[in-house]
């Protein structure tokens, strides 16, 4: 029996990078930074998300950066040659299943400025 399964829950590190192909697929690429549960670290832990179809939709539609969501997926890596040296690289990548938006609306709605608010 083998099992490949992550779930994290954290922040989005920048905005969405979303790709439409000519073949109708879309794929949504972004950093997700998880704290870790340790006093000794202050630092987050930073993984590359790649995420497909519809749920890709969603994510580049309600995910900015600093939104709080939650992910379900699989772990990969990405391997490739570097071009400038030519060594081999690998890259560990999530593939998301499931996204939860976490946050609240208003958490994910654009901040509205200081003369709209006091213009009523």
């Amino acid at each position: 029996m083998s099992l490949n399964v992550v779930t994290l829950v954290g922040r989005a590190g920048r905005d969405p990078e979303v790709k439409y192909f000519e073949s109708g697929n879309v794929v949504c690429n972004l950093t997700l930074a998880v704290d870790r549960r340790s006093r000794n670290s202050d630092e987050p832990d930073w993984f590359a998300l790649e995420i497909w179809g519809r749920t890709a939709e969603i994510a580049a539609n309600y995910v900015k950066k600093g939104s709080l969501i939650g992910i379900t997926g699989t772990l990969k890596f990405d391997y490739w040659q570097d071009r400038s040296t030519g060594v081999a690289r690998s890259k560990p990548v999530i593939r998301v299943d499931r996204l939860d938006l976490l946050g609240s609306k208003r958490d994910n709605a654009a901040p509205m400025n200081d003369y709209a608010e006091n213009e009523f």
